[in-house]
C-alpha cells in the first residue's frame, strides 16, 4: 500500500459545468475544509491518465496567469508571501506524491484537505483504489447536471474561452455535432460510465452522488448533505454566497436543432443512471431543457 499522504481527503469530481466551481466557492468557507489556492490541481488525472496536464509549461502558464499579479496599492505583503510560497511548491518537481502533499502545507487544524477537479470523473476504475490508499479516509463527491443543459453550457464555455463564440451563430447541425462529440467534451456527459467506474473502485461510504438541480433548489439542504457525508459540523453560509452565480456563461438559448442531436444519448444516459438505482430530476428529460448558463 502506498504511504498515506493525508488523514482525510475530500475530492470533488463533478462533471464539467455541473456546479463544482460554485460548490468550491461555498465550501471554501467551511472551517473544517482546506483548499489549496488552485481549485483544479488535476494531480490524480496526471498520475493515472495524462501527465501532460501538469507539464512544466502548463504550470508556468497557470502560475503567470493566476498567482504573480501584485497591486502595491491593494495587496498585503503577508498574503502575497503565502501565495508565492505556494506557487514555488506548485512549480517544483518532480510531480509526484510529495509534490502533491506540499500543495497543502499551509493547512492548520482543518479536518479535510480538498481537491476539486472535473478531470477526476474521467479516471479509470483501477485508479480509485490507488487514490484511496493515499488517505486514511477518502470522500468523493460526483455532481451531475441535466445532460442537454450541461452539454450546451460546455459548448458555450469552451467557445467563449477560445474566442470562437461567433461559431454558435454560424454552425449548422453537422458542424455542431462534430464539435460536441469530441472526447474532451462528450466524455463529461457519460454519467453512467463515470458512476460505474467510481462505484467499482470505491467503497460505498466513500462516494456521494448529487444532482445539480436538487442542490440549487435548496442549497442549504444540499450543503448539509455534504457535511453529513464528510462527518463535519454544519456551517452557516451567507445568503449572498449561496445565491451567487460562479463561472457562468451568458444564458444564450441553443439552436432549435440542438436537442435532437443528443436526445437519444440523453435517454440512454438517464436510463443507465436509473439502472444504477438513481432517480434523475424530471427536468432532465430531453423536452425539458432550460436555457441557462
Amino acid at each position: 500500500m502506498a504511504d498515506r499522504l493525508f488523514d482525510n481527503l475530500f475530492i470533488g469530481a463533478g462533471a464539467m459545468k455541473a456546479g463544482t466551481t460554485w460548490l468550491y466557492s461555498v465550501l471554501d468557507r467551511h472551517p473544517e475544509i482546506f483548499f489549496s489556492p488552485e481549485k483544479e490541481i488535476h494531480y490524480f488525472h496526471a498520475r493515472h491518465v495524462d501527465p501532460a496536464v501538469l507539464s512544466e509549461e502548463r504550470r508556468l502558464a497557470n502560475t503567470k496567469q493566476k498567482y504573480l499579479h501584485i497591486d502595491p496599492g491593494k495587496s498585503r505583503a503577508a498574503a502575497v508571501r503565502a501565495r508565492l510560497r505556494w506557487a514555488a511548491n506548485y512549480l517544483d518537481g518532480p510531480v509526484d506524491d510529495h509534490w502533491y502533499q506540499s500543495l497543502f502545507a499551509a493547512r492548520t487544524g482543518q479536518t479535510y484537505v480538498a481537491d476539486f477537479s472535473n478531470l477526476y470523473a474521467l479516471l479509470p476504475q483501477e485508479a480509485w483504489p490507488q487514490v484511496a490508499a493515499r488517505a486514511g479516509r477518502l470522500r468523493v463527491l460526483y455532481t451531475m447536471r441535466a445532460p442537454i443543459d450541461r452539454l450546451w453550457s460546455h459548448v458555450k464555455f469552451h467557445l467563449t474561452i477560445t474566442g470562437e463564440r461567433d461559431k454558435l451563430d454560424q454552425w449548422g447541425p453537422s458542424e455542431m455535432e462534430r464539435f460536441l462529440r469530441q472526447p474532451f467534451l462528450w466524455n463529461n456527459a457519460e454519467y453512467g460510465q463515470a458512476v460505474r467506474r467510481m462505484q467499482g473502485g470505491l467503497p460505498a461510504e466513500a462516494l456521494m452522488l448529487a444532482f445539480h438541480e436538487t442542490m440549487h433548489a435548496d442549497p442549504r439542504a444540499g450543503l448539509r448533505g455534504i457535511e453529513r457525508f464528510l462527518g463535519i459540523a454544519p456551517h452557516s453560509y451567507p445568503d449572498a454566497l449561496l445565491s451567487q452565480r460562479v463561472n457562468a456563461t451568458a444564458a444564450t438559448p441553443p439552436p432549435p436543432y440542438f436537442r435532437d442531436l443528443v436526445a437519444k444519448d440523453v435517454e440512454r444516459i438517464i436510463g443507465e443512471l436509473r439502472d444504477i438505482g438513481l432517480t434523475p430530476p424530471e427536468s432532465w428529460e430531453p423536452g425539458a431543457m432550460a436555457a441557462v448558463g
